[in-house]
């Protein structure tokens, strides 16, 4: 889409017969106008040549579902529930906005938070089966459009396509008043694509590093002249290679949407999800030796697959449907409810790195070093899952006193059934033959054999009370939350789960733009499985304070936040040291951290974003890097020959760091760049991420293996708008 400037104003030239005939200026909307007249005595001829006269309109109200130009959004749906400006809500939150996703050029939404603050977006380096990012030492609990994506992790969930999202809504630390179970890292909330009541239509191809092609569109407006009826179809068709040799990362997605407005106090949109990919698994789980510590043979290739070509696979197809209806009684009290009917099913097979047996190094050749063990892990999951929130939005006030209540309950149910089957290396007495992983010739290669999983369920219901109050500059928002989840295991008896969770914030919006802030909140998570003794696990229970500082410009040109935050979390999974296949809980753990986010517009012309954040984290959890940093700019030309040309660069700063005893994971350093070219039909671009092509290393985990990151990546495209 073609930005749209929403600051300064619009220089029109009326032609001097309004003046002449002695009319005034016509009026248009609600805009105002200024003319500057000649002072009296100035020569007047037949031909006079009038001042312009400058019409400023007045911007309206931005919406928290709907298109943002540029990389700043000032309101958000996530983080209360209700539509809030980012400068009256006293947590951190980072919005990842559309125009911030096309031009960064992201495949997916790891790399579409690659800047946000808060977030190391390459937890696990490049995984093709899911997105992996952690957020303040732990990962977050990924929703759509407020309602939960799913449970589990890769072995039934499918990527999610960033070209049908309109923005990213980070939201840092424990959030379980307002969502029911979840880590203390927060929540990340993607907000779809919905009918516009103006018409736009898109439809474009790209062309990329390991043979990507790729066409999609995006197509949406209103179906009758009243407006009343709206649409929106998104659509994207790929084929595709990765840097790993023998895994493909193809899809086909098609996104529909419908909106009914009978009225302005009424809405009904409903959205579907039709989404089938065909990929693999480009994480090898490669060990220590032969990637960050000496191996005789070398370092192993990047691109080296370990795997089968004829039976490795994730393939995943996900379908989605759902509605969002809104109905304000008044001007004061809203009704609204989010609905989501979902099926996922995975077809997952890999044969995957022994890293394990002797962590870090090659069990089935310790001496050579070039026969590398493996894992054959087979599973296919179907989850069918339906989710629902609905509450009432009011607004009154006690004297001086404004509130702005929320009374919502929301729940789920999931069903997975599953087919699995595993085998080891023969040196562990299994089937799976080794292979050489310097010179990989594939062996012949029996699969195991599938069997039915116990079918597991699970049931949550919440209940949730919050409460916005103002008192002239003062803000405080609190809420209450009381949730029962039940997991269910055929064969075993079921485990019921209740919890309490808390929320308290207290922020002064001074008049001047800065917002100091106050918050506490809380986090419960269930845990599914047992010790290694045979034992459940108990939920995790997680605390947050966190202190900050928002500021927003007068204008809305610059937004800055700092947060300082304390997390502590009762009976947290690590790694077993006594049996490192099997997970133990810990009692207590701690987390520091303080986070800087900077955005910017300076003029018309430059947009600049940037974050700092550090993190102390406790000795008993997986090592993330202390430091992390990045800056992106983005230049738009203007005027003469390179009008419509834009170009935007970016700098990403990773700390290194140890994971237990693991080998320490370098620091890096890596650029990306865009270049791009618009008229009002077109829009052409390249994106290069990692600009130099570094070879590096996300992560090495104690346990034995490493995660290679992205390498360069190179897209040129091209958009046809009508």
């Amino acid at each position: 889409m073609p930005r749209i400037e929403s600051s300064g104003p619009v220089a029109i030239t009326i032609a001097s017969m309004f003046l002449s005939a002695g009319m005034s200026t016509p009026a248009m909307g609600q805009a105002t106008a200024q003319a500057q007249v000649p002072p009296s005595g100035q020569a007047q001829g037949d031909a006079r040549t009038l001042a312009p006269i400058t019409v400023q309109a007045a911007p309206g109200e931005e919406s928290p579902l709907e298109p943002v130009n540029g990389y700043i959004a000032k309101r958000s749906i996530t983080a209360t529930k209700t539509d809030t400006p980012l400068n009256e809500t006293p947590q951190s939150i980072t919005i990842v906005t559309s125009d911030q996703i096309r031009d960064q050029g992201a495949q997916g939404l790891q790399d579409a938070l690659t800047y946000a603050a808060g977030v190391r977006s390459d937890a696990y380096g490049l995984d093709s089966r899911t997105d992996s990012f952690s957020i303040r030492g732990s990962e977050p609990t990924v929703y759509l459009d407020g309602l939960r994506t799913n449970y589990n992790w890769y072995t039934s969930t499918t990527r999610t396509e960033p070209y049908n999202l309109e923005r990213i809504e980070v939201l840092r630390g424990p959030a379980s008043m307002l969502y029911g179970q979840g880590s203390t890292a927060g929540v990340v909330n993607m907000v779809s694509k919905r009918p516009l009541d103006e018409e736009q239509r898109e439809i474009g191809v790209s062309y990329g590093t390991n043979a990507r092609r790729q066409i999609q569109a995006d197509l949406t407006g209103p179906l009758n002249e009243a407006g009343t009826w709206l649409y929106r179809v998104v659509a994207v068709g790929r084929e595709a290679n990765t840097q790993v040799d023998h895994v493909p990362d193809d899809r086909w997605l098609l996104a529909p949407s419908l909106t009914w407005k009978p009225s302005a106090q009424t809405s009904l949109t409903f959205m579907a999800l039709f989404q089938e990919d065909k990929t693999g698994s480009t994480s090898q789980f490669f060990p220590w030796e032969g990637v960050v510590i000496d191996n005789p043979n070398g370092k192993l290739p990047v691109d080296r697959f370990i795997g089968d070509p004829d039976w490795d696979r994730y393939n995943s197809r996900r379908q989605a449907i759902g509605w969002s209806f809104e109905h304000a009684f008044n001007d004061d009290w809203t009704v609204r409810q989010n609905v989501r009917f979902s099926r996922n099913k995975v077809d997952y097979r890999s044969l995957y790195g022994d890293s394990f047996t002797l962590p870090g190094g090659w069990a089935g050749d310790p001496v050579n070093k070039r026969l590398f063990g493996r894992f054959a892990d087979a599973s296919v999951t179907t989850v069918n899952m339906v989710s629902a929130d609905q509450h009432i939005d009011g607004k009154f006030n006690t004297g001086e006193v404004s509130h702005h209540v929320l009374l919502g309950l929301d729940a789920s149910y999931a069903r997975e059934e599953k087919r699995s089957g595993f085998d080891v290396p023969t040196y562990l007495g299994g089937t799976v033959p080794l292979i050489d992983a310097y010179n990989p010739v594939y062996p012949d290669f029996t699969p195991p054999t599938l069997s039915d999983d116990p079918t597991a369920r699970q049931r949550d219901l919440g209940v949730y009370l919050q409460n916005q109050m103002r008192y002239k500059n003062w803000i405080v928002v609190a809420g209450l939350r009381r949730d029962r989840s039940e997991s269910m295991i055929e064969g075993e008896q079921d485990s019921v789960n209740k919890a309490t969770t808390k929320r308290l914030g207290v922020m002064y919006a001074a008049d001047n733009g800065f917002s100091p802030y106050l918050s506490y909140s809380e986090s419960f998570t269930p845990v599914f499985g047992r010790n290694a003794d045979g034992e459940r696990f108990v939920p995790l229970k997680g605390k947050q304070i966190e202190a900050g500082l928002k500021y927003e410009s007068p204008e809305g040109g610059t937004v800055f936040n700092v947060a300082a935050y304390t997390l502590s979390e009762e009976n947290r999974l690590v790694d077993d040291p006594s049996r490192p296949t099997q997970q133990a809980q810990v009692g207590k753990t701690r987390n520091r951290g303080i986070e800087l986010e900077l955005k910017t517009e300076l003029g018309r012309q430059f947009d600049l974003i940037s974050s700092y954040n550090y993190l102390d984290l406790d000795e008993q959890l997986a090592g993330l890097p202390k430091h992390q940093a990045s800056v992106w700019g983005k230049y738009r030309f203007s005027s003469g020959a390179m009008a419509g040309l834009s170009a935007g660069a970016g700098v990403r700063w990773l700390g290194g760091f140890r994971d237990g005893d693991a080998p320490r994971t370098p620091s890096v350093t890596l650029v990306d760049a865009m270049l791009a070219y618009e008229t009002p039909s077109w829009r052409y671009a390249l994106n290069v991420n990692n600009l130099f092509d570094k070879t590096y290393v996300s992560t090495c985990l104690s346990r034995g293996d490493c995660w290679y990151g992205s390498q360069r990546t190179i897209v040129a495209s091209a958009t046809y708008r009508f």
